[in-house]
């Protein structure tokens, strides 16, 4: 049988070098491998051009560079692009870039499906399938920044979309350090890139150790609601105990902490809601990003009235908070927060299977 290529993005940095070691080459070789895979984003060994033509041909022998498989491409009517891509074991995942004037953001998925039950959240009825590796995370970036027009880039991400990334740590935190690298990953500012967790505490001050901002998704301002909304998380890591780690967190960060809060009508949306929200928050370094529940078949909460998201503003700001409200994009695609996962189970159904010796080999493999 015949042993399946390794491919070189699924290889960490020290991995790299032990692949380099093992051909009997150079140790700056690894350096090398890793800016043509980083910086210039090269889709094949044969673009390493610095790279001697037997090196290339010795490398290609026993490895490849394999990205993701897009399967779909969606643009909303706000110009919200949905990317859909097929992972090596048949499985899959959405991207979503939001432009916004100079702006791209990209949001990221951390896991095939999710981890937790939140309400709300379309991605949550799959139930977990499994967490992405790193490769899988930093090739994302890597497919969405290759279609965009030259001249063009990403400015910021957000790990928002499918999964809890805080409970796929070790990969993302991984992804991340290929993202901010300067010597040979791809460069960006941790302050241009944010996680977000619906309250998984233990990973707090690892995720302060990343330099990254942190955001919180809270959806409630009573422990009756967060269980009624989010009840894995809660169940484990009630209101107080998530109010607490806020304030412990923020004793050594410098980054003030972001609130997001999912407007749902009727369960939520109150006066008294928005006056617990600023009284839980008072004296906390942080920002508040209402989003209005973006609405998807089958489920049975609805958006509030744009009267009723207004008072809510109002209210919280008058009580001394900032308090955005977010713009819902890529809604007509199923695009928006909340709404991923559908797609990444349906566009799949019925396509044929991959043989695995076709497929490149990741190293825990």
């Amino acid at each position: 049988m015949i042993k399946p290529l390794v491919n070189l993005l699924g290889l960490n940095a020290q991995e790299l070098g032990q692949l380099v070691q093992d051909l009997g080459w150079p140790r700056y070789r690894t350096h090398q491998i890793l800016q043509w895979l980083y910086q210039h984003r090269v889709p094949a060994i044969e673009g390493m051009t610095n790279v001697s033509k037997a090196d290339r041909e010795r490398l290609q022998q026993v490895a490849t560079v394999y990205r993701d498989e897009q399967i779909s491409r969606r643009i909303a009517k706000d110009g919200t692009e949905k990317f859909l891509w097929r992972l090596v074991d048949d499985l899959a995942v959405e991207t979503v870039l939001i432009p916004e004037e100079r702006r791209r953001t990209l949001c990221l998925s951390s896991q095939v499906g999710c981890t937790l039950d939140c309400g709300f959240c379309l991605t949550a009825q799959m139930g977990i399938k499994r967490n992405l590796r790193a490769p899988e995370i930093v090739g994302q970036v890597l497919n969405v920044q290759a279609q965009l027009p030259e001249g063009d880039h990403i400015t910021s991400m957000v790990f928002m979309g499918m999964g809890e990334p805080l409970m796929n740590f070790d990969a993302v935190a991984e992804a991340i350090q290929r993202l901010t690298n300067l010597e040979w990953g791809l460069g960006f500012s941790p302050r241009r890139i944010t996680v977000s967790t619906a309250g998984w505490i233990p990973r707090f001050p690892d995720v302060r150790r990343l330099g990254v901002n942190l955001a919180i998704s809270l959806n409630g301002t009573t422990n009756a609601q967060r269980d009624y909304l989010m009840p894995a998380v809660n169940g484990r890591y009630n209101l107080d105990a998530l109010i607490q780690a806020c304030r412990t967190y923020l004793e050594d960060s410098e980054r003030p902490l972001t609130f997001e809060y999912v407007l749902i009508a009727g369960v939520n949306d109150s006066v008294e809601d928005a006056n617990r929200l600023a009284s839980l928050l008072r004296g906390l370094r942080c920002k508040i990003n209402m989003i209005p529940f973006n609405e998807f078949p089958g489920n049975p909460f609805r958006r509030p009235r744009p009267e009723d998201i207004d008072v809510f503003q109002q209210t919280v700001r008058r009580r001394g908070l900032d308090v955005f409200l977010r713009k819902s994009r890529g809604d007509d695609v199923l695009g928006a927060c909340g709404q991923l996962g559908r797609s990444a189970s349906e566009v799949l159904e019925g396509m044929p299977t991959r043989s695995k010796q076709s497929l490149p080999m990741y190293a825990e493999s």
